[in-house]
């Protein structure tokens, strides 16, 4: 009888060496491909953070304003400079003396952030000086100043917000012009602000140092300045400034700020201060001088203003400006 055959047992297959490295080779190459990810993202975040600008370097947080319908004691918005690396004043060639420029070199003085205080603005008013008034939109008190200004024969100029690199955490206040702004979101926004203040001459930046670096949309402030013929003073508020070829560009009647007067609030700098803005306009013939409404500033203005005049003309801001050549 045969002997029944012995059942064998399936052979079980052997992966091959090949398609194990494949699969070895694929696990590897995705750990490192996430690897490399983490990295990218890791050296973005830090490259961000290092070159990220410091905040301004200011006595107090900066101040968001709204509009204040019951506004017992109103607060002055900050503006934007930084006192341990103000911008300086870009650098002209002497005029060459001419019989015209032998007569006194013409200097303006213009005072922004106004609109918030009737107190200090009827102080600078009582100084009897041709000092211009820029007043900020939507300020509680922006009418008052700007009728009492032309009572007295003072020019006034809309203080235009405009964003900041610091923005959102340094506000300029309401209506500001945002570099997120389609072109006619700006132009309307442009509109409704230029309709804040009456009668106003010009337009010079609060704050500003991200828009007024940003050329498109300098172009499209300066068609609506031009059309309304309104004169631009850059306040300079970043070296990037871009404001000066734009225009060019349009031919607007255009100036910029040579001296920033009290962003110390210490006595000594703000008479340095003016006294580098005299020796500026006896070098070009004119100069720009922007203060805020402190009233150390007013102090030192009253006590310096009689040796001023012997040295320079005090004139308003609109006679400084000229389209660029």
């Amino acid at each position: 009888m045969a002997k029944p055959k012995p059942s064998r047992k399936p052979k079980r297959r052997r992966k091959s060496r090949k398609s194990g490295l494949f699969e070895n080779s694929l696990v590897k190459a995705c750990a490192g491909l996430s690897l490399l990810v983490l990295l990218v993202v890791l050296a973005g975040l830090l490259a961000r953070f290092l070159i990220s600008s410091p905040k301004p370097l200011t006595s107090s947080r900066p101040l968001a304003l709204t509009p204040a319908a019951k506004p017992p004691v109103a607060k002055i918005p900050p503006f934007e400079i930084y006192p341990h690396k103000e911008i300086p004043a870009p650098k002209r060639l002497p005029k060459t003396i001419t019989p015209e420029l032998k007569q006194l070199p013409r200097i303006a003085i213009i005072i922004d952030d106004l609109g918030y205080d009737r107190k200090i603005a009827k102080k600078f008013i009582s100084l009897h000086a041709p000092i211009t008034f820029s007043i900020l939109p939507y300020s509680p008190y922006r009418k008052t100043i700007s009728r009492l200004a032309h009572e007295n024969g003072l020019d006034t100029m809309l203080h235009l917000p405009m964003e900041p690199m610091e923005y959102p955490g340094v506000n300029p206040g309401p209506g500001t012009l945002l570099n997120s702004m389609s072109p006619d979101q700006l132009i309307r926004q442009l509109e409704k602000d230029l309709g804040q203040v009456p009668d106003i001459k010009g337009v010079n930046n609060h704050m500003g140092s991200k828009m007024t670096a940003e050329s498109s949309q300098m172009y499209q402030i300066f068609s609506v300045l031009k059309k309304k013929g309104l004169f631009f003073i850059d306040s300079r508020t970043t070296a990037q400034t871009l404001c000066k070829p734009s225009a060019r560009l349009f031919q607007i009647p255009f100036a910029q700020r040579d001296v920033f007067l009290d962003h110390r609030q210490d006595p000594a700098f703000i008479r340095r201060q003016l006294k580098e803005l005299v020796r500026i306009a006896q070098q070009h013939g004119q100069a720009i001088g922007i203060g805020h409404p402190h009233t150390i500033t007013y102090d030192i203005l009253r006590e310096m203003l009689p040796d001023l005049q012997k040295k320079v003309l005090l004139v308003p801001a609109s006679k400084l400006v000229r389209p660029v050549g």
